[in-house]
């Protein structure tokens, strides 16, 4: 368990949930909860849906990330057949959390999560989409990137946030890592205890009610599939690039877009 130094209130900080410094090989890096975001649910260990909405070469990658973030004490995930139909633009399902790849097209992003709000602070819905223009490249189409992005926008869908955001820094050793090296050593294609232990903290508490349920409303199904339906840039990445994003809707709704560039 790391050690705990520095934390600010949660609703003060606008960006992340609160930071704990630590040190690491000389790099400090900020605790990886994303503001107080996370689903709803009435008790712990709580299992989430992972929609498999992704082609048979991607399979081996969503099972692995899957069974890593399923090693957590808090929550569980499971893989439901999904359809190829409308990979597109990935819409999501009520409750659950769709994977998707595509050809999205060289628009400078690997991967992306997106999480839907509501409530003040109920992820709802979530999808992650893979883009196959990138990773149908020599530089990209490698077990350690595929691992490594997979494993990242998964966590962005259970409330996590990044460890670090310099590509150049060494390697944490965790999926929640920016890196220009996915290999290492150490490798950051799996999560790591400071992970699991974000996820305790995130989920330390129990909901009077859920939003792990296919029954709830669709809600916010739509107007953010193109980069100009992000919204607002909130958070830039070690080479300025945005890394976050967030769109507010009528009702105090909200869609916050997490966003892996390409080098």
């Amino acid at each position: 368990m790391k050690t705990l130094t520095t934390i600010f209130d949660r609703r003060s900080m606008g960006v992340a949930l609160f930071l704990v410094i630590i040190s690491t090989g000389g790099v400090a890096h900020a605790n990886n909860s994303w503001e107080s975001y996370h689903w709803a649910r009435t008790a712990n260990p709580f299992t989430l849906k992972l929609i498999d909405s992704v082609s048979a070469a991607w399979d081996p990658y969503l099972v692995e990330a899957s069974n890593d973030w399923s090693q957590s004490s808090v929550l569980t995930t499971t893989i439901v057949a999904g359809s190829r139909k409308g990979v597109s633009s990935c819409l999501p399902t009520s409750g659950r959390v769709r994977v998707c790849n595509y050809q999205y097209g060289f628009n400078g992003w690997l991967g992306l999560a997106q999480i839907w709000i509501t409530g003040g602070d109920h992820i709802t819905q979530a999808v992650v989409k893979l883009n196959d223009t990138y990773f149908n490249t020599p530089t990209y189409n490698t077990p350690a990137w595929r691992h490594l992005v997979m494993c990242q926008e998964k966590g962005h869908t259970f409330g996590l946030d990044h460890q670090d955001e310099n590509n150049y820094n060494p390697n944490l050793g965790t999926c929640m890592d920016y890196t220009a090296d996915p290999d290492g050593p150490p490798s950051n294609e799996h999560p790591n205890a400071h992970d699991y232990d974000q996820l305790e903290v995130i989920y330390n508490h129990r909901d009077s009610s859920t939003t792990i349920s296919a029954a709830l409303p669709q809600g916010l199904r739509n107007g953010v599939a193109d980069m100009n339906d992000w919204g607002e840039v909130i958070r830039r990445d070690g080479k300025g690039r945005p890394s976050a994003y967030r769109r507010h809707w009528d009702g105090g709704e909200k869609v916050f877009t997490f966003v892996f560039w390409a080098d």
